[in-house]
């Protein structure tokens, strides 16, 4: 607690010197302070004090935001001296100088919400200046004028005050949406580039021991694992790939096990697709590498990997079952899955499934993704 009043010392300095400058104002004519109505007064007093704490809240941080505050805030108390000293009622010099203070305060608090507007409050405010100026000076006398002040319904010159913050207020949900988006951007950014490193470090070894042979699968080896690098790097940073693509992919991976395996192993990878049909990128090799890595590693034969993968007019199935040793326990959670799941939920959120089922010595996964996402 004392930690926090240090912190905002100055808003209570504001409103302590606040209170006995109102009643100075007061004291002297400047203004005048509704007694039966203290509710106001206090709502005036937390206001002004606000405003004289800012300056001195911000000093250490930023000394020309400092003067610009203290500089509207002397504009104010002219506009109220000169308004006391004429004393003429609705005077168009204070009018002036109290919009001009008012711009410039909502400039120093949301400049660039001005500057982007700038047009539109002006668009609003100078009609109104310009009827206010003409009521007031060319209408007739001031008899005249406070009759007809008296007859219009001068609430109008508030109405875009609301309006104004509306837009504001959307304004500041736009920037939480874009923030929102650039945080889930760069989160699929870090998901991404923790997919298959082991992958390729494995194939690395795998091509060094197959060089150090003289064997003839070097060089097919060299050219898929360059096709799968490439895939990841530069269509892996696409919002979306064509699905036959992404096919292509995934039977790269799959050759390049057949050439590190020396076991029998039965994979079948069966697709129906339409050639033009998109979806974000590397999404299905993160389940064939856990059927890989939890199923065909465990066993020493007759190990086998089931993919289907086809579409209807609504979604994108794909379907993978593998065999697995019970008795292999793998301790590594990995991150694989809770990759793919957190990836899912910002790229296709309430629009995907993902169903694993595990049975007595096989596991089946099923993942369904809305097309119309």
């Amino acid at each position: 607690m004392i930690k926090l009043l240090k912190k905002y010392k100055a808003f209570i300095i504001g409103f302590i010197i606040i209170i006995p400058i109102f009643y100075l104002l007061d004291y002297f004519g400047f203004i005048i302070l509704p007694k039966e109505r203290s509710l106001e007064i206090i709502i005036y007093a937390i206001f002004w004090g606000i405003v004289i704490a800012l300056p001195v809240h911000h000093f250490k941080k930023n000394k020309k935001t400092v003067i610009k505050v203290l500089s509207l805030f002397v504009l104010f108390f002219i506009a109220f001296i000169i308004d006391g000293y004429m004393k003429m009622p609705d005077n168009p010099i204070t009018f002036i100088l109290l919009m001009g203070f008012w711009v410039g305060f909502a400039y120093v608090l949301v400049p660039t919400f001005i500057k982007k507007y700038w047009k539109l409050i002006t668009f609003i405010y100078v009609p109104l200046f310009l009827y206010f100026i003409y009521l007031r000076l060319f209408s007739g006398d001031l008899e005249a004028y406070l009759k007809i002040k008296e007859d219009l319904p001068f609430f109008i010159f508030l109405i875009p005050i609301p309006i104004l913050f509306l837009v504001w207020i959307f304004e500041q949900w736009k920037w939480v949406q874009n923030l929102k988006a650039e945080k889930a951007k760069t989160e699929l950014s870090l998901l991404r580039a923790q997919i298959n490193p082991h992958f390729f470090f494995n194939t690395l070894n795998n091509l060094y021991a197959l060089t150090i042979k003289n064997s003839e699968q070097a060089p097919d080896v060299i050219l898929k694992l360059s096709d799968m690098m490439r895939y990841t790097i530069y269509e892996g940073e696409k919002e979306t790939v064509k699905l036959i693509d992404e096919i292509d992919y995934l039977n790269n991976y799959i050759e390049l096990h057949k050439i590190r395996y020396k076991k029998s192993v039965e994979i079948t990878f069966n697709h129906t697709i339409d050639a033009n049909t998109t979806i974000a990128p590397l999404l299905f090799i993160i389940l064939l590498e856990n059927a890989f890595k939890h199923g065909i590693e465990t066993l020493t034969e007759n190990a086998f990997i089931h993919i289907n993968l086809y579409e209807d007019a609504d979604y994108i199935h794909f379907d993978i079952e593998n065999n697995f040793d019970p008795n292999e326990v793998n301790e590594s959670k990995g991150i694989g899955l809770q990759n793919l799941k957190r990836r899912l939920s910002l790229l296709y959120n309430q629009k995907h499934e993902l169903i694993v089922d595990k049975m007595s010595n096989i596991y089946k996964t099923t993942l369904k993704i809305s097309k119309h996402a």
